[in-house]
């Protein structure tokens, strides 16, 4: 079932899909990773493209849960990073195709915000 988006603020950066997939780079088009549109609840990202823009994206949903900050890391399973409670894919960022990132982001089914940076 589709959800109901409450913000989406993109900034030199389009999606795949209407609130995940493919992630690019508005200025050179080149795919800097992927959202799991089905498993977050909240998305804050601001990266540097390899080209030099700088990008960021912030999601949430009509019904998302305010989550609770949590020091536990993603996991990586593959390339992507995964919440460490379920192992569901979250996020891959493409690190060859980014200088630099930072991102806090809110897994639906345990409801913890995670952040990392590069």
């Amino acid at each position: 079932m589709a959800r109901i988006i409450k913000t989406k603020k993109l900034t030199n950066t389009r999606l795949a899909t209407n609130y995940g997939g493919w992630m690019y780079c508005d200025n050179c088009n080149e795919n800097i990773g992927y959202l799991c549109y089905s498993t977050y609840d909240r998305i804050e990202l601001k990266y540097q493209c390899n080209c030099g823009t700088k990008g960021s994206a912030l999601i949430d949903f009509e019904d998302s849960k305010i989550g609770e900050e949590c020091t536990n890391e993603l996991i990586t399973i593959k390339n992507r990073l995964c919440c460490p409670n379920d192992n569901e894919p979250l996020i891959t960022i493409l690190d060859k195709k980014v200088n630099n990132y930072e991102m806090k982001i809110t897994c639906k089914y345990c409801e913890k915000i995670y952040q990392k940076a590069k």
